[in-house]
């Protein structure tokens, strides 16, 4: 939350658009806070992208050679997806980068990002910084009431208005 990373996509995907080099941006079809295929920034950047959901085949389409598939919302991949963008950059060689959170408001890790986290042959840490000061490497969900959340679905889409971002201590000792 709140590390970059949609910025970091656009970023990436203008870099390899100005060499005259084709990609590929999917987001999550779940994520619909700007609307559906929508990647956009908190600093203002956005662009409309494709999309996947549970039944999203990366191996059927990702056909053609590009210069690199971009994923925004990682974290919502299935297992399977994974390791269909894995084989997709070991065995085709299209470059994948993802961007996406490793856990949830519990601090439980969600699926895809375990499998990402296991496969990945790099792994670059976008840096956030709790209230406090600190490295935030933990989200914390609040209620409308800005109190923190301890239990309940672990997708909930929002945004500044339902997450908080929090270093390890702030996490464990609920100073959010």
């Amino acid at each position: 939350m709140n590390a970059g990373k949609s910025t970091a996509m656009l970023q990436v995907a203008h870099n390899y658009e100005e060499q005259g080099q084709q990609v590929r941006l999917f987001t999550a079809a779940i994520d619909n806070r700007y609307g559906v295929g929508q990647v956009t920034s908190r600093l203002g950047p956005q662009r409309q992208t494709e999309v996947f959901d549970a039944g999203t085949n990366f191996l059927d389409l990702i056909d053609q050679k590009i210069a690199c598939l971009l994923i925004d919302e990682a974290q919502f991949l299935s297992t399977v997806q994974v390791q269909q963008l894995h084989q997709l950059a070991q065995v085709r060689g299209i470059p994948v980068i993802t961007y996406g959170l490793r856990t949830d408001f519990r601090g439980e890790p969600f699926p895809g990002s375990a499998y990402l986290l296991a496969l990945s042959d790099d792994i670059e840490e976008l840096k956030n910084i709790c209230s406090c000061g600190k490295k935030a490497t933990m989200n914390i969900r609040v209620d409308q009431d800005g109190k923190r959340m301890k239990e309940g679905e672990q997708i909930s889409i929002g945004g500044n208005e339902s997450y908080r971002q929090a270093c390890g201590r702030c996490f464990y000792t609920d100073s959010h």
